[in-house]
């Protein structure tokens, strides 16, 4: 599943190349897991702005409105000047002044969403729970602090829920509480001060690291040019099972976890 540093590496890939475009025509396939909720014809003539993320969701603002955006589980973007003809995974088509913005997703657990603003109830329900942006000053060591102290769920789980921070997905969070020193299963709760300031920082520099790496490329992503990441190639515990820690030679322990997977090193990772 694409997670916060693939959805912004998307973003950087187009967000130059498309800010001022003027939509001419929007081509919608196959259903996807929310409708488009407006008829695409209306959205013809209309001005991008810009384009944001929340999370995983892309925001594309326009004149009038913006188009709310998740690739979902299987979900990439293109955005070129011209595409070939729309496949059978192809199911949106935003054609601007600038180049063809197109969403291609084999599973179609991926979205494109009209709302009127960021105050409309269907917005609201997909963005109003989402927590702090991990990239972002909004990201505060002392808020962090005091809503783990609240949670008594295993530190990797209240990291996957996203509702204390946002777009920890399951490979940065194993690398995260890898370099912070945490034990997946600690309770969050437990968790003392300075492991907690280790966490924070570790946070920011596993995700700020994989979106210099362009995100990991584990299946189906790739970014706008059709490039794939390669973060995964650097994971000092994900995917590694078995294999000799790279700091002590213990081998990674694999675990499930609300039905994922984590890897975690038992000797540098102790508390």
């Amino acid at each position: 599943m694409p997670e916060l540093p693939e959805v912004e590496v998307t973003r950087r890939g187009f967000v130059d190349r498309i800010a001022g475009a003027r939509i001419e025509a929007v081509r919608v396939g196959k259903p996807l897991r929310w409708a488009l909720a407006v008829e695409p014809a209306i959205l013809v003539g209309r001005t991008v702005q810009t384009v944001r993320r929340r999370g995983k969701y892309l925001l594309l603002d326009l004149d009038v409105g913006l188009l709310l955006m998740h690739l979902g589980m299987s979900g990439s973007l293109r955005f070129a000047a011209a595409l070939p003809e729309a496949g059978i995974h192809d199911h949106f088509d935003l054609v601007t002044s600038h180049g063809i913005l197109r969403l291609n997703d084999p599973r179609r657990f991926g979205a494109v969403v009209y709302v009127e603003d960021e105050g409309a109830p269907l917005a609201v329900k997909l963005l109003g729970g989402l927590g702090m942006e991990p990239l972002s000053d909004d990201f505060e060591l002392e808020a962090f602090v005091t809503r783990l102290r609240g949670r008594r769920a295993p530190i990797k789980q209240v990291l996957l829920a996203g509702d204390v921070v946002v777009g920890v997905g399951n490979i940065y969070a194993s690398e995260a509480l890898f370099l912070a020193g945490i034990r997946p299963t600690r309770s969050a709760s437990r968790l003392s001060r300075p492991r907690v300031v280790r966490l924070h920082a570790a946070v920011r520099e596993i995700l700020a690291r994989a979106v210099e790496r362009g995100g990991s490329t584990l299946r189906d992503f790739s970014n706008i040019d059709g490039r794939s990441g390669y973060f995964q190639l650097e994971a000092t515990v994900y995917g590694r099972g078995g294999e000799p820690c790279r700091v002590c030679a213990t081998p990674i322990r694999l675990i499930r976890q609300g039905q994922r997977s984590t890897y975690f090193c038992a000797n540098c990772q102790k508390y």
